[in-house]
């Protein structure tokens, strides 16, 4: 069109007015267009890929929204019937392509701002050698090429700072940690000293003792040990070291748990039996309330105890000493089988005590009836 605009003004040059004119709109034109980004081949074809208009201000959104709908049409696995992948490896390519024209594009025109920011700032300030006094004397150029070469300059300062405070800690840290090692070595050191001492001590009183003759006298001298013949399979060391807690009145943790779970078991047990033994045979619908009731509270009772369970399986010495999860069924059961029994030693001993009863009410009628006579039979002989 630039062509066809001087061919014009060419051809009717001895004309002024509206050729005139009409030169002036396509110099206008002409500035214009040369004023907007030149825009590659490649990146005009990205843009028509993705359906977006190439001198049109646009935004970020709908450059998404274009790109989100060209991806559903054709991703491979979108199972639609225009899904091709190699389509849609262009549609993701164009769009990275444009995204990164566009961000281009803003610092450009953001670094312009500011450089016309700082122009018209520079034109402002009066004397040309003032600015030469800030930013430390730092950098070259104008006013923002040295306020970034100040920023780096800083950056530069500060990164310096924490190398050096960190190589001051580090080193704090290498002498702090000598000065343990050598405060544990000793330490470690004098243990060792005291304990051979000890060991010597313990051994020359031994050899005095075996010289006077103390060890002669013993009873079970050259007879073996027998300090494991309750259990040859336990670990000596586990042996001596429960024997001596239990001597100087502490006991192993997993025999004190073993205690907790008896008593725990015990307790729910005589629960459940009591309240069992105090409901009737069969039941009606208020006592096998109270019987569900008294059920749930030994469930929740049950689960504390299958844990304590679990806590000595992990610490008993041996394996035969395992145990096994309580029931709340079995626990039932038995409680209801011992109601039962309960119910009916009950009964026979009410059936003794009524015999022992009746028996002594004859005997006494019989003692009764045979008085009267025996005192008149004696009246009668004395006559």
């Amino acid at each position: 069109m630039s062509f066809t605009c001087h061919l014009l003004v060419s051809c009717c040059s001895s004309c002024h007015g509206p050729f005139l004119l009409l030169r002036s709109g396509c110099s206008w034109w002409l500035r214009a267009s040369s004023s907007r980004p030149q825009i590659s081949s490649s990146l005009r074809e990205n843009y028509r890929l993705l359906q977006l208009p190439e001198d049109e201000p646009i935004g970020d959104a709908r450059v998404k929204e274009s790109y989100l709908r060209l991806a559903k049409l054709y991703h491979p696995d979108s199972g639609a019937s225009t899904a091709d992948a190699v389509l849609f490896a262009r549609v993701e390519e164009a769009y990275r392509s444009v995204l990164a024209h566009r961000s281009e594009a803003r610092c450009r025109h953001a670094a312009k701002d500011v450089d016309e920011e700082e122009e018209d700032e520079s034109k402002i300030v009066a004397p040309q050698h003032r600015h030469y006094l800030s930013y430390e004397g730092v950098g070259s150029g104008t006013p923002s090429q040295r306020e970034r070469q100040y920023r780096q300059f800083r950056v530069d300062r500060a990164s310096e700072q924490v190398l050096d405070y960190r190589q001051r800690e580090h080193e704090r840290a290498a002498a702090a940690e000598g000065a343990l090692v050598k405060r544990d070595m000793r330490q470690r050191s004098k243990k060792i000293k005291i304990t051979q001492a000890v060991e010597r001590l313990v051994e020359d009183l031994i050899q005095e003792s075996m010289a006077r003759g103390d060890f002669r006298n013993l009873s079970g001298v050259g007879k073996p040990l027998n300090k494991f013949e309750h259990n040859p399979y336990a670990d000596p060391m586990t042996h001596n070291l429960n024997r001596i807690l239990i001597d100087n009145g502490y006991q192993p943790a997993w025999v004190v748990t073993q205690r907790d779970i008896r008593e725990a078991a015990a307790h729910i047990r005589s629960a459940l039996l009591e309240g069992r033994a105090r409901l009737g045979e069969p039941m009606n619908q208020t006592e096998r309330g109270r019987w569900e009731e008294l059920r749930a509270r030994a469930e929740e009772d049950l689960v504390k105890l299958n844990k304590m369970v679990d806590d000595f399986n992990l610490i008993a010495p041996m394996l035969q000493m395992q145990m096994v999860h309580f029931s709340l069924a079995r626990e039932t059961e038995r409680a209801e089988k011992a109601a039962r029994q309960r119910q009916l030693e009950q009964q026979a001993e009410r059936e003794r005590k009524r015999e022992e009863m009746k028996r002594d009410n004859g005997a006494s009628a019989m003692s009764r009836d045979t008085k009267p006579g025996l005192v008149s039979w004696m009246q009668s002989w004395l006559r």
